[in-house]
């Protein structure tokens, strides 16, 4: 039984190995189940053993990566002092330079920035804006606790603050994957950062 349970991880493996390179290479929409089954060297039953569907397949790629460690980031923005701008920029600082030197995490973006989410694909869909909605809400959170701190300058609400991050990070990221990585990521994202936090810290006149 136990050898069973490992050969059927090691299918599931190569399964999702074969499924990276497949989807990668020609789009998810004009990739096939038999194709990945070719590219794994296992039957169509053994793929759908383990997965349902593509779109199974694409979720079970995107859940492979891990993730920045957010209860660790939480409790250090929890402290009663927390420097929420130094926390925050920092965070999305190490995001961009994980980007840069992970070729599997590069792929396996690029496949989600290139699938089209309709139709059978909605699932996709529906687990990034899930994503999202967690990461906007931590993020409001984060700001309005410096906004409490009388930190956030008077331009910016927690909201727009928060959003304006988000748009800036996947902003980069969406464009160095899907044109050809014509800019140091790491090194221009990074500027790119400290002058967005430089504005957040800022004293403009309030355009609330």
């Amino acid at each position: 039984m136990r050898r069973t349970k490992a050969e059927a991880k090691e299918t599931r493996q190569q399964i999702l190995l074969a499924a990276e390179k497949v989807f990668y290479e020609k789009g998810v929409a004009h990739a096939s189940m038999e194709d990945v089954a070719r590219a794994a060297g296992v039957t169509r039953g053994a793929i759908y053993w383990h997965f349902a569907n593509r779109a199974d397949l694409v979720l079970e790629l995107y859940n492979s990566l891990p993730m920045p460690q957010e209860d660790l980031i939480a409790r250090e923005l929890e402290a009663e002092n927390a420097d929420v701008f130094g926390v925050l920029e920092r965070v999305g600082r190490e995001w961009l330079e994980l980007l840069a030197t992970d070729e599997h995490r590069q792929r396996i973006l690029s496949i989600l920035l290139r699938c089209d989410t309709s139709g059978e694909f909605a699932a996709i869909s529906e687990r990034q804006n899930d994503l999202d909605d967690e990461h906007m809400q931590a993020l409001e959170a984060a700001f309005a606790k410096a906004e409490g701190q009388g930190k956030l300058g008077g331009a910016w609400t927690p909201r727009s603050a928060a959003s304006m991050l988000r748009w800036v990070i996947k902003g980069l990221c969406s464009e160095w994957l899907l044109f050809g990585r014509r800019f140091d990521i790491a090194s221009e994202g990074k500027d790119a950062l400290h002058r967005l936090f430089a504005t957040y810290a800022s004293h403009a006149p309030s355009a609330r």
